[in-house]
């Protein structure tokens, strides 16, 4: 037997808890199964197709504003805040770099503060994601199949008694995510579960999830809004769902926190989470105008032209360059793309898309971009053995401190490797009022260097300095400590824009995602459905294709070739055999 089938069986008969097809956040949806058809004849009925799943939040959040366990988080967060304990958000892959946002969100709100009710205020919340912060760049392949690492990592974070751990998963099965529910438990935390399945399916199909959810002090915030726009891509409605109610709660507790201090004298306007609900559904119908779908479907071709040239792409960001980041960052895994690569690496393919700050260098940016300074991840091989960790992670510990994070030159320093390939653009970045100087800034820094300029301004119909092409998003964001409008507007455009672009790559067939890349045992169980979905043969046969592909790319891998999905690379083989 060789060792790709011998890998291939021991994931079939030992794996069955990551056999996650009854979940809900698994299923295609039926608005857009003829996404792929739709998008190669007409891109904005591919938009409106997109943005008809965004739809189905409203019904599902409205539940969970009017639910008690929303007022319970907003008055664990206020009681943790008013007495000087902590809040831990944690997440893995795109909940992972959500929780992040939050704290960076948290952090910027009291840089900007003149006064403040507790000098260490801004260092009281937390995130904790799968890999540590490198993972904002790449996921650390095998982190999330493992509770114990998601356990040490809040250990080392300091988790305490009356701290508050907010446990965010968009499956509500990520083992790593359900180790940190666990180990604020044992710490006297009080501990909120996030997750968007349905509470019953994930007690009936993932034992993992039932032990959480039957947890009477472990309290559930069930976010199920159905499934996701591309089948399984739930950093889409699933994390901006995510980022709505728990930065709704964060945002409410920390109103209430600064009404109680007689010392701030301008305090912001306490909105009652019906205010949200509103809020929300009001950025939805300003973003289904004729003038914002015109604008992404212009923006869709103009990214896709760039890359059809064998181009590159650079966004230019300061406020919201995490916010960036973090969409430029998901189309990696999700669609097979060549991830972000090191400084000094000359050998591995370029990321078809990257991300600057004009202003800063490199370290500045990462500390600007986080708020903070970046905590990697330093586990020496010591630490892999106690956490009894694949043989792989023991026998070669990853590369996850800060000196690697900034080998990603995320500053204003030249790049001649995104400006030499056979086309070029540059787009900078902006929302609310910081387009004008942003775009200038950007244009004086990088803008000689590249074959085309954009903007992509959200919330104004004007970008104040010209470049090349133009983008705007005219809609009302409403004022906020967190800024939580503005996020979830570039969230929801973004995301928007990088899907329809890879659609029309054609990384995505109907609305499966088909050119994902089977990091962990989660994605290689979704890939082989997808093959059994695609190829129409039995889930066995599928996974055995898979494994076969995936050990055929990582030799290409190893030679720093851009290489396709095993997914696809499976598909094709399946679907190519005679009879």
């Amino acid at each position: 037997m060789s060792d790709t089938i011998r890998k291939a069986e021991e994931f079939l008969s030992c794996e069955r808890a990551f056999r996650l097809g009854e979940l809900v956040t698994e299923s295609s949806h039926p608005k857009t199964k003829t996404l792929s058809q739709t998008a190669a004849q007409d891109v904005p009925a591919a938009i409106r197709l997109l943005q008809s799943v965004d739809q189905d939040i409203p019904p599902a959040m409205k539940k969970a504003f009017e639910h008690h366990f929303f007022e319970r988080l907003v008055e664990a967060f206020t009681q943790a805040l008013a007495t000087g304990k902590h809040i831990h958000f944690t997440g893995c892959g795109a909940t992972g770099r959500l929780s992040i946002l939050l704290e960076a969100a948290w952090r910027r709100f009291w840089r900007g503060a003149s006064l403040k009710p507790d000098p260490e205020m801004e260092d009281r919340v937390y995130s904790v994601m799968a890999g540590g912060d490198f993972a904002l760049i790449k996921s650390v392949e095998g982190y999330e199949d493992f509770p114990d690492f998601g356990r040490r990592q809040l250990r080392e974070r300091g988790v305490g008694a009356g701290d508050v751990v907010v446990a965010i998963t968009e499956g509500g099965e990520t083992p790593f995510v359900i180790g940190t529910a666990w180990e604020g438990l044992a710490a006297g935390a009080k501990v909120f579960f996030v997750y968007n399945n349905p509470t019953e399916v994930l007690r009936r199909h993932v034992k993992r999830s039932r032990e959480v959810i039957e947890e009477p002090r472990i309290t559930k915030l069930d976010l199920t809004t159905g499934p996701m726009a591309i089948t399984g891509s739930t950093r889409m409605q699933a994390t901006t769902a995510e980022l709505l109610i728990v930065g709704a709660a964060l945002e409410i507790a920390l109103v209430r926190l600064l009404r109680q201090t007689t010392s701030i004298i301008h305090r912001p306007t306490l909105r009652e989470p019906a205010d949200y609900h509103y809020l929300f559904c009001e950025l939805l119908e300003q973003l289904l105008r004729p003038q914002v779908i015109d604008a992404l479907a212009r923006a869709t071709t103009f990214e896709e032209n760039i890359y059809r040239q064998k181009g590159l792409l650079t966004y230019a960001a300061d406020s919201f360059l995490l916010d960036v980041l973090t969409d430029t960052t998901e189309r990696s895994p999700t669609f097979m793309l060549p991830a972000f690569r090191r400084s000094g690496d000359n050998l591995s393919p370029r990321s078809w898309a990257f991300v600057k700050d004009p202003f800063r260098g490199t370290e500045d940016a990462w500390h600007a971009l986080l708020q903070r300074e970046p905590r990697g991840l330093s586990w020496g091989r010591e630490v892999y053995e106690e956490l009894n960790a694949p043989a792989h992670l023991k026998g070669q510990p990853p590369k996850l401190g800060n000196c690697e994070i900034y080998k990603f030159t995320v500053g204003n320093e030249p790049d001649p490797s995104r400006t030499d390939a056979p086309d070029s653009a540059l787009v900078a970045v902006a929302a609310g009022g910081e387009a004008d100087t942003l775009i200038r800034a950007a244009l004086k820094r990088f803008g000689s260097q590249y074959k085309k300029t954009a903007a992509l301004v959200v919330g104004s119909s004007d970008t104040g300095t010209a470049t090349d092409e133009a983008f705007c998003f005219p809609c009302h964001l409403a004022d906020s400590p967190l800024q939580l409008w503005h996020h979830l507007a570039v969230k929801l455009i973004l995301n928007t824009l990088s899907t329809a672009t890879m659609v029309r790559m054609g990384r995505v067939i109907g609305n499966a995602m088909v050119w994902l890349s089977p990091s962990n045992k989660k994605l290689i169980d979704r890939g082989s459905r997808l093959i059994s979905q695609q190829a129409g043969c039995t889930y066995e046969q599928a996974c055995v294709a898979l494994h076969e592909a995936i050990e055929e790319v990582a030799a290409a891998q190893r030679s720093r070739l851009e290489v396709p999905s095993p997914v696809a690379l499976a598909i094709e083989r399946l679907t190519s055999k005679p009879g």
